[in-house]
C-alpha cells in the first residue's frame, strides 16, 4: 500500500514539473512586421498622451523624469512599478526594435519572450493599428534616456509565478483587432476606437473578477474596488444621461476637469485629464462624447 501511494505521489510531481515546464516554455506572441512604416513622431506624443503612458509611467510625486517609470499601483496580487520608457540603452527601450515595440504594445510579449502582466492595459492597444503604433515608436524614440532601473514588481506568492500568465491570457485575453460598426457615423467610430483602443476607459470602469480579468458582462458599468481603493462609476449611455450628463458637457470635463454641477473629477480622473484627455482635440473628445451618449446632445432625466 506505501508503494503504490509513494508511487502515485511521484506520479503527480512528475506530471506536475512538466506542465510547469511546458507552461515555461510555451510560446507566446506572433512576430509583427512593422519594420517598413515611417512613423510620425509628432501624432505619436499626441497618441501617447491619449494611451495615458505620460500619467502611468511618470512619478511626478517623487519628481521622477518623463517616463522613466517607478509610479506604484498596489493590488491584491501584489504591487506593480511602472518601467522605464525612456530611451536608455541598458534600462529602457533604447536597444528595442519596432517589431518588439510592436509585439510589447499589442501582444504583451517582451522582447524575450515572457508576458507581461495585465497592469499593462495591452489587451486594449492590440486595437491599435500598424501605422499609430510606428507613431508612438517614433515619439518614444525621441524621449531623453534616463539611466535609472525599473522598479522590480514585488508579487505575492503565485503570482510572482510569471509563466503562469500565460494561462491567464489564454483564458481572459481579447486580442481582437478594432472593427468599426458600419452602421454609424465616422465620428461615432472614431469615438469607439479611442475608448476601446488607446485610452484603454474599461481598465477602471469595468468590474473584474476574482483572477483579476474585466468582467466583459459588466462592461463599462463601473467597479468598486480599485487598486487605489476607490471606484469608478458607470459611463455607459444610459447611466451618464440619467445623472445630466451631455455630449457637450462630457467633451467639456474631460479637457477641462470640471462636471456639470461646477465640481471636478477627483481621484485617478485628476492624473488622466491631466495628462491625458485635457491635451486631445476637440474633434476626439467630441467622438468620445458621442461614443459614449450617442449622436444627440440632450440629456435624459
Amino acid at each position: 500500500m506505501a508503494n503504490r501511494l509513494i508511487a502515485l505521489l511521484m506520479g503527480a510531481t512528475a506530471v506536475a514539473v512538466a506542465s510547469t515546464i511546458a507552461i515555461v516554455f510555451w510560446p507566446i506572441g506572433n512576430p509583427p512586421e512593422l519594420k517598413q512604416l515611417e512613423g510620425n513622431a509628432k501624432r505619436g506624443a499626441y497618441l501617447a498622451r491619449m494611451s495615458g503612458c505620460i500619467a502611468c509611467h511618470t512619478d511626478g510625486e517623487n519628481g521622477g523624469a518623463a517616463l522613466a517609470g517607478g509610479v506604484e499601483l498596489d493590488t491584491d496580487f501584489g504591487t506593480f512599478y511602472s518601467p522605464n520608457l525612456t530611451q536608455s540603452a541598458e534600462h529602457g527601450l533604447g536597444e528595442w526594435t519596432i517589431d518588439e515595440f510592436a509585439k510589447a504594445v499589442r501582444q504583451g510579449v517582451s522582447p524575450d519572450g515572457e508576458p507581461y502582466y495585465p497592469s499593462f492595459p495591452y489587451p486594449f492597444y492590440a486595437k491599435m493599428p500598424d501605422q499609430d503604433i510606428a507613431d508612438l515608436w517614433a515619439a518614444f524614440q525621441t524621449v531623453p534616456a534616463v539611466d535609472e532601473p525599473s522598479v522590480p514588481h514585488a508579487m505575492k506568492f503565485p503570482f510572482n509565478f510569471r509563466p503562469g500568465l500565460k494561462l491567464w491570457r489564454a483564458a481572459f485575453v481579447d486580442f481582437s483587432t478594432f472593427e468599426p460598426d458600419e452602421t454609424q457615423s465616422d465620428i461615432w467610430n472614431r469615438g469607439k476606437y479611442i475608448v476601446r483602443g488607446p485610452a484603454h476607459c474599461g481598465a477602471c470602469h469595468t468590474p473584474r473578477n476574482f483572477a483579476g480579468a474585466r468582467k466583459a458582462s459588466f462592461d463599462l458599468q463601473g467597479a468598486n474596488k480599485l487598486p487605489t481603493g476607490g471606484k469608478t462609476p458607470a459611463i455607459h449611455a444610459t447611466a451618464l444621461k440619467k445623472k445630466g450628463w451631455t455630449q457637450s458637457a462630457l467633451a467639456y470635463a474631460l479637457k477641462s476637469g470640471v462636471k456639470p454641477d461646477g465640481d471636478v473629477f477627483g481621484g485617478s480622473m485628476v492624473e488622466v485629464v491631466h495628462d491625458g484627455t485635457s491635451f486631445l482635440a476637440p474633434k476626439d473628445l467630441e467622438a468620445i462624447s458621442i461614443y459614449l451618449l450617442g449622436e444627440t446632445d440632450v440629456a435624459t432625466q
